[in-house]
């Protein structure tokens, strides 16, 4: 089927900012509350948030099969259950009415009055009901960086790090849409001088840089997919903070892995852009030795050209940007990391969210969490206020963006926020 949404010809009759995240060729899909507060499906063009479910109500999706309340739901999930063929068709459509040529919406003020909304009158929500969240580790820059802060620098990977695509399960239940304000969390810390742990606020509270991928159902228990198969079954991706307290994870993960360190909270940006809307930014990953196993193989390119960032703004300042890195470092291609989910009969669901692990470039100032920027505190980090930083402190807003673009197009991923307030107190 072809992807006639992405066009780099086709202009708008809604207006679209100049260098916006959303172009009529991006096309992302959200859950946002509306003005009457009802909570739609919707999309967005420029500044302008549209309806899909008023959209569908009105006509404009007929001769696609769709449900009567595909759009009049609280999450994406059955739309992405749907499947590649439904996504393409709807985003074409949406492409096609929003073409400024098409004079069906756009010269029918009654219908835009229903469907059209500015984002000052919309609540952006949490846009899938994330079942399962697995965290993957494939930056060959941050798990050297990290490797050498904690181990031997001359063997900074361990040595199944090369040969599989390392993953934990994570926290689903705390991933929360873009400016949800964050608590500092409580925990224990490792005892110094052989004493007792310590308790109380992470000292060590960190930003990591990530993508993530939401999938699709894609196959029953005891089925795997194939890395040919893999990007069949992404619907999309988001911008994601995997929030960290490093001195509560250092303590604990030893020897089952992160937990409480990380499972406090996620930030992930609110627009879900399509695997097609990136389509144009495909490109190579890096070169992979020793060659994986023949599961792991892949053909063609794989990775992804988002050029991301990373700032702080103190409370009552403004931001300063710390790091620029690019999805395009991963040593693990998403379709390495799903076809590994599924290799040993794991089952996928539609919802299921799969997070980068931090993307870390090759220079220092593209490493992607304040844990390499700072180089485990030794470096503090300048801000435009005078200020430094080794961690983020209470107050601080750490504010995260991700656009791919060429000379014809720009296709963005708007904001990911999170304020930290001062941990709460607790009683005992």
């Amino acid at each position: 089927m072809p992807l006639s949404a992405n066009n780099p010809s086709i202009k708008t009759w809604l207006n679209v900012p100049e260098h916006s995240d959303f172009p009529i060729q991006n096309i992302p899909f959200g859950v946002f509350l509306t003005r009457d507060d009802i909570i739609t499906i919707g999309t967005r063009i420029g500044d302008t948030a549209i309806d899909l479910g008023a959209l569908h109500q009105l006509g404009y999706f007929e001769g696609i099969e769709l449900t009567d309340d595909i759009f009049l739901q609280d999450s994406l999930n059955d739309f992405i259950a749907d499947g590649r063929k439904t996504w393409r068709l709807v985003r074409n459509r949406i492409s096609d009415i929003f073409n400024q040529d098409n004079p069906k919406l756009r010269d029918n003020p009654e219908h835009k009055e229903k469907i059209l909304f500015g984002l000052d009158e919309i609540e952006m929500q949490l846009p899938v009901d994330v079942g399962d969240y697995t965290d993957f580790y494939a930056s060959k820059e941050h798990a050297t960086n990290v490797g050498s802060l904690f181990r031997d620098p001359e063997n900074a990977l361990l040595p199944n790090w090369l040969h599989i695509p390392i993953g934990y399960h994570g926290r689903s239940s705390s991933i929360v849409p873009s400016g949800t304000p964050i608590y500092r969390p409580n925990g224990q810390s490792a005892p110094k001088d052989g004493g007792s742990p310590g308790f109380g606020p992470s000292k060590l509270l960190d930003f990591e840089l990530e993508m993530a991928f939401i999938t699709t159902a894609a196959n029953d228990l005891g089925k795997t997919i194939s890395i040919n198969e893999a990007s069949e079954y992404i619907f999309g991706l988001v911008l994601f903070n995997d929030w960290s307290a490093r001195d509560i994870q250092a303590w604990e993960y030893i020897p089952l892995g992160p937990f409480l360190g990380k499972n406090f909270a996620s930030t992930i940006s609110p627009w879900i852009v399509t695997l097609d809307a990136l389509e144009p930014f495909r490109v190579a990953g890096p070169q992979q030795n020793p060659v994986p196993l023949p599961y792991l193989q892949q053909t063609g390119a794989q990775n992804y050209d988002i050029s991301l960032e990373a700032n702080i703004m103190p409370e009552n300042g403004n931001e300063s940007l710390v790091c620029r890195s690019n999805f395009k470092y991963m040593y693990w291609s998403m379709a390495q990391q799903l076809a590994h989910h599924t290799v040993n009969g794991c089952n996928l669901r539609s919802g299921d969210m799969m997070g980068s692990g931090t993307i870390s470039g090759p220079t220092p100032d593209s490493y992607g969490s304040m844990l390499e920027l700072s180089w485990r505190g030794q470096k503090p980090i300048p801000l435009n206020d005078g200020s430094t930083r080794t961690f983020i402190q209470d107050g601080d807003t750490v504010i995260m963006r991700a656009y791919s673009q060429n000379d014809q197009i720009r296709i963005g991923f708007g904001e990911c926020t999170g304020k930290i307030l001062p941990a709460r107190q607790l009683e005992f």
